[in-house]
């Protein structure tokens, strides 16, 4: 039984609506502020635009970590709250550098495996190609194992 792979979006939807409620109320009150000041036009124009977009995009960048942290299997609110409050984007940075590699889904019974395991966790099946002799995980077309040496091509005796 293969699991079936979700289609939707990695950013959650509740993270779509706080971006918008966010850069309006952002987009609102840099507009009331900058037009009471004596700023050249095109300041009281691009200004809380740009505001808004950056507000915007940094909501939408946290929402992306939250959902794609909770795909991975990571610990989903400790890099929110790090994205978060890490300001300048650091949080946001250190998420990319750090984070784990999408699992890989066992044909048989479905369950998440870390990249790299021979078996799945859950029912034993086989997920990637492995050595009969050691079982470590072997690439498709080695002749021979890399760790124990073992021949994978044994011709058969005559």
């Amino acid at each position: 039984m293969t699991p079936v792979v979700s289609r939707e979006s990695v950013i959650p939807i509740g993270a779509w609506i706080t971006a918008v409620a966010l850069a309006m109320l952002f987009f609102l009150i840099a507009a009331v502020v900058l037009m009471q000041t004596e700023a050249p036009l095109i300041v009281r124009v691009v200004g809380p635009v740009l505001l808004a977009g950056v507000i915007g995009g940094y909501t939408l960048l946290v929402g992306y970590v939250y959902g794609d942290a909770r795909r991975r299997g990571m610990r989903y609110v400790l890099w929110t709250l790090l994205a978060i409050f890490l300001t300048n984007g650091i949080g946001i940075i250190l998420y990319f550098i750090l984070r784990d590699p999408l699992p890989v889904y066992c044909s048989r019974c479905g369950c998440g495996a870390q990249r790299g395991f021979a078996y799945c966790p859950r029912c034993g099946a086989n997920v990637l190609p492995a050595c009969p002799s050691c079982c470590r995980v072997v690439q498709s077309g080695w002749s021979h194992c890399a760790w124990c040496g073992a021949n994978f091509g044994a011709p058969a005796p005559q």
